[in-house]
This record gives structure tokens, C-alpha cells and sequence, in this order.
């Protein structure tokens, strides 16, 4: 029995946030501090490091349930399939529903019963839960998925990852430049066709690095709000990913039975591209050879880092011929990678 994907679909947010839309805000040190530069000189550092240049934000009107209910449309319609016969919908996200300029987050109810009621799916045997895995939910979702289906306890599963990272951030942090909005999601089932999921791998470092990623407050000491922020201890996250997320793919990879010569590509989590190259090419120097050319597609610099959205966005993109000298044929093997708050880490091997 193969498990694939057989619908692909997104939401890439409307609002489109540049790096020169930054110009005018006040960026503080986490202590507080000013920093010794200028608006233009943190950006073009920025941008040297990330490969961003711009980032969307989700409409005022829409909520995070809204994008991943589009977002799942569309893979159902591009799978052609009736979706009351959906077994699962797995909602990967970090922080639920968060409405336009609030400062709450709402996860009650499940943003998986929120998206089946908008689909208007009848069947109570649809199960819906939300996943908590930070940025590499999508991924952890997939895996969850393909063993259900193994397991006889499905047969078809929607798996979303979305997220609306612009509505937790801290104006004056640095690093707010960094996140945005999208979702993509994918029906994932049994298959007589050739290929689907081979092997995967998944792990949770929380001794020492729990808490790279955290809820903190704002860099502006003078405000008394009590409201939160994502935050990350970036140089920590940059180390710890550069030397264990190449390992992980080479397990992967070794699991499957396949040479790393048949990699076709490698679509990783779109945090930060300076990261994701050094990640990529340390993989391959794991097996004494070059990162080729073209193997590692990025969609980091025009749609910034939407945490769980940005697997599953840049693979409906590549399928749907929307970003340039990219494309995944029939038979190719590619690898789903993806890092993130937990710490967390997993990789797929997977067979068009």
C-alpha cells in the first residue's frame, strides 16, 4: 500500500509587507536599549541574512481558521474527492485564532472543528484535532497522517498547516522582520499509483533548548502591556539547526533505502535562507559532496517565514508552476525538512 498526496492546496495572504516598510519603526535591543544604526542599515543586514524582501500579512477581516478553510478547499478540489469521506483533518498552527489588532488568542474551539464546520463536512466520523509542534507542524502532520492510514485507522486525511505570525509580533524587535501569514494544505491517502512517503524522522530536543522559541514580552521597556510576543534566541536556533537538522535528513534519507544522487529536491522550512543553505550543503558534505544547483527551491524572499504554512505553500507553488525554474515531475523523490520551536525536528522522504 503507498500513502501520497493527492491535492495540494494554498493561501498566500493579499497584504504585502516590504522591507522598506520598516524605515519608520523604532527597533530596540532586548534590554531595551537603542541600536547603533540606522532603520536602512538593520534592514539591509537583515535582508543580507534572510533573503527577504518582502513578507505577507493576512487581510484585517480574516482569521487564521479562515485561510487554512481556503487553503483546504482547494487541495480537496484538486484531489477530486468528496470530502465527506475524509477520515482526519490535522490543523498544524502556534496560536490559534487571533483576531486584527487583538491582543488574545482563541483555540477554543479547535481551529480542525473550525475549518470542518466552514467546510460544511457532515460526517461526525471526521475527526479534527490541532497539532502543536511549532514551525515543523506541517511536516509532523504528514507523519501523523501516513500512520493512520498505515494503521487501517484511516484511509484519507487533510493536513493544514497555517498561521498568522503578524499578529504576534513585537514592532520594535528586530526579528519581527522575519515572520507573515499564509497556508497550504494537502489530502494525503492510500494509492495505487507508484512512490508517496518512504521514510521519515522526527525529534524533540528539549533538555537544554526548550525554549529557544518563546512567548516574551515587548522590547520597549516604557510599556506596560502585558501582552506577549514570539521571541527567539536567534545565534542558539542558528547552531543548534546547522548541527542537527543535517543528521536528521541523512537518517532519513539512509531509512529509505534511496542515494542522496536521487534527491531531486529538498524543500525545508523557510526560515531563514542564509540558515537553509548552510543546512542543505552541510547534508550534502555529510556524503563528501557539493549542494547542486537548483535542489533547494525558496519562497522565503517574497512570502517571509510562515512557520507551519511555509512546507506545504512552497510545494503547492512548485506543483502549480508559480515559482520560476522550479518544478516537481512524477517520480521525483524529495525530501520535507523543517525545524523549529520545541526545539523540534523532522524530515520525509517522499516519492512524487
Amino acid at each position: 500500500m503507498n500513502i501520497k498526496i493527492t491535492g495540494t492546496g494554498s493561501y498566500i495572504p493579499k497584504g504585502v509587507e516590504k522591507n522598506e516598510d520598516f524605515y519608520n519603526h523604532e527597533f530596540l535591543n532586548a534590554d531595551g536599549s537603542k541600536i547603533n544604526n540606522t532603520n536602512e542599515v538593520i534592514v539591509d543586514k537583515f535582508k543580507a541574512i534572510t533573503g527577504i524582501e518582502e513578507r505577507r500579512y493576512l487581510e484585517p477581516e480574516l482569521l487564521n481558521s479562515d485561510i487554512a478553510f481556503y487553503a483546504a478547499e482547494k487541495a480537496i478540489a484538486n484531489a477530486k474527492i468528496d470530502k465527506e469521506t475524509i477520515d482526519y483533518i490535522i490543523v498544524a498552527h502556534n496560536y490559534g485564532d487571533v483576531k486584527h489588532n487583538s491582543e488574545q488568542s482563541d483555540t477554543v474551539p479547535s481551529l480542525a472543528s473550525r475549518v470542518k464546520h466552514l467546510l460544511q463536512i457532515k460526517n461526525p466520523r471526521c475527526v479534527g484535532y490541532d497539532l502543536l509542534f511549532g514551525c515543523p507542524g506541517w511536516v509532523e502532520g504528514v507523519i501523523q497522517a501516513n500512520a493512520f492510514i498505515k494503521s487501517g485507522l484511516a484511509k484519507r486525511c487533510l493536513v493544514i498547516g497555517t498561521e498568522t505570525l503578524s499578529r504576534v509580533i513585537d514592532k520594535h524587535d528586530r526579528d519581527s522582520m522575519i515572520y507573515s501569514d499564509g497556508a497550504g494544505a494537502v489530502i494525503i491517502e492510500q494509492s495505487n499509483d507508484e512512490g508517496g512517503i518512504i521514510s521519515h524522522e522526527s525529534a524533540t530536543f528539549a533538555l537544554d533548548e526548550a525554549h529557544y522559541i518563546y512567548f516574551g514580552k515587548t522590547n520597549n521597556q516604557d510599556s506596560n502591556s502585558k501582552r506577549r510576543y514570539i521571541k527567539m534566541y536567534g545565534r542558539k536556533i542558528y547552531e543548534f539547526a546547522l548541527t542537527n537538522v543535517p543528521l536528521a535528513l541523512k537518517s532519513c534519507l539512509e531509512k529509505s533505502g534511496h542515494s542522496i544522487n536521487e534527491v531531486k529536491k529538498i524543500l525545508i522550512h523557510q526560515a531563514n535562507e542564509k540558515m537553509d543553505e548552510a543546512i542543505v550543503k552541510r547534508f550534502y558534505k555529510l556524503h563528501d559532496m557539493k549542494m547542486p544547483e537548483g535542489v533547494m527551491p525558496m519562497s522565503i524572499n517574497m512570502l517571509g517565514n510562515s512557520s507551519v504554512a511555509t512546507v506545504p505553500t512552497l510545494y503547492d507553488l512548485i506543483l502549480n508552476g508559480k515559482l520560476e525554474n522550479q518544478e516537481i515531475n512524477k517520480g521525483d523523490l524529495i525530501i520535507f525538512a523543517s525545524v523549529g520551536a520545541g526545539m523540534n525536528i523532522n524530515a520525509i522522504v517522499y516519492k512524487h
